[in-house]
């Protein structure tokens, strides 16, 4: 159940109850791929840096270990031993991402392995029954997700397949659901929102999926290709025409830039690789702005990344020390720098529910933002 506690303008503060938790939102998602944090985070870290919700990923878990293997286990939560909100994306966006090795049909898609080459088919019931299998809080339908680029009849097909998609991934995760062997029967389901920058195409999109009662509304197919400008115009177009008393969440977005125009615009619920990615190239985020550590000018500097931040990395060690550990290519520095950007981002995200609550949202946007230009 999602309860919206305040709003300014279309801004959300909320909160979604779940069987493993409350999540508060707007909140972002610590991305966990193969149910683990790149960069050797451990889920005890994670408790540390103030992660609501750990998202993982259902082609490559399906792929390695195996859902069946995952399921044997116990499920997500135990395999990973953490008791927290898991998200699992559908696999669609690997589809996408997969282009040259896949053929999209009806019935699903088939496509082969990058690991192995084997040949793998997923439709709407399969992604369902992985993401059941691995009993995650929160399951994505699977969803075709077309490219910025392409041509508005390709669009338009796909969009009405992936409405189709939707209905059989509800009726298999009902199904599944009142199932014996079901781990988590109480596993919620987010619809996604597709369109490409084709904004009456996306708000025609979102009408349909506001009428299907679903846990939560998802926004995909954005930060592949389009300019910033292009993807703010389509929140603002569609995120009106998805219900206001759900959870919104943006696929794969993005810089805290983005997240906090993302938020203006009426969105809950983010992810993106971009602050574990980056931490793991010597690239933090700070309030004044992006640092690289390996600059030389950090070689001698005994300050920590940030002055005043509480993460493991800051609480402890220099700049100096951690641009070593990188250039000496030790795991240590990699694991330092995805805490701190991790807990940048989380804290920006308790930092943006407090203004909300307090109604100050947009002189805290203004600063925020003037800050890290910085």
């Amino acid at each position: 159940m999602y309860k919206l506690i305040k709003q300014e303008g279309r801004a959300k503060r909320g909160e979604l109850h779940t069987v493993h938790g409350v999540i508060q939102t707007p909140v972002f998602m610590n991305v966990g791929t193969a149910a683990a944090i790149k960069g050797a985070v451990a889920s005890e870290d994670l408790e540390g840096i103030k992660t609501q919700v750990e998202l993982s990923n259902t082609y490559h878990l399906h792929v390695r270990p195996g859902d069946e293997v995952i399921k044997k286990m116990g499920g997500l939560h135990k395999f990973m031993a953490w008791d927290k909100p898991i998200l699992t994306d559908s696999g669609g966006f690997q589809v996408f991402s997969l282009a040259s090795l896949r053929k999209i049909k009806e019935e699903g898609v088939y496509f082969q392995s990058h690991i192995d080459g084997r040949k793998i088919f997923m439709g709407p019931e399969e992604s369902m029954r992985i993401q059941s299998n691995l009993a995650s809080t929160i399951a994505m339908a699977f969803d075709e997700c077309p490219s910025s680029k392409a041509e508005r009849e390709y669009v338009q097909a796909s969009v009405e397949r992936t409405t189709r998609w939707l209905e059989r991934c509800r009726a298999e995760m009902n199904r599944l659901n009142e199932a014996e062997d079901t781990i988590n029967k109480k596993q919620m389901l987010f619809g996604i929102n597709q369109g490409a920058i084709f904004s009456d195409i996306r708000i025609e999109h979102a009408k349909i999926l506001s009428q299907m009662e679903l846990d939560g509304y998802a926004v995909g197919g954005l930060a592949v290709g389009e300019s910033h400008e292009e993807m703010y115009y389509i929140l603002e177009e569609t995120v009106p025409y998805l219900p206001a008393d759900k959870p919104t969440y943006l696929m794969g977005v993005g810089t805290p830039a983005n997240i906090l125009e993302g938020v203006e615009r009426g969105v809950d619920f983010f992810d993106c690789v971009y602050p574990s990615r980056n931490g793991r190239h010597g690239h933090l985020y700070t309030n004044q702005g992006k640092i690289n550590l390996f600059n030389a000018k950090y070689e001698l500097d005994e300050r920590p990344i940030e002055e005043g931040c509480g993460c493991p990395a800051c609480r402890r060690y220099s700049r100096g020390y951690i641009r070593h550990l990188l250039k000496a290519k030790e795991m240590l520095g990699m694991r330092l720098c995805v805490l701190h950007n991790l807990y940048f981002y989380n804290t920006m995200m308790e930092e943006i529910r407090d203004a909300l609550g307090e109604g100050n949202f947009a002189a805290y946007k203004k600063k925020k933002l003037e800050g890290m230009a910085t």
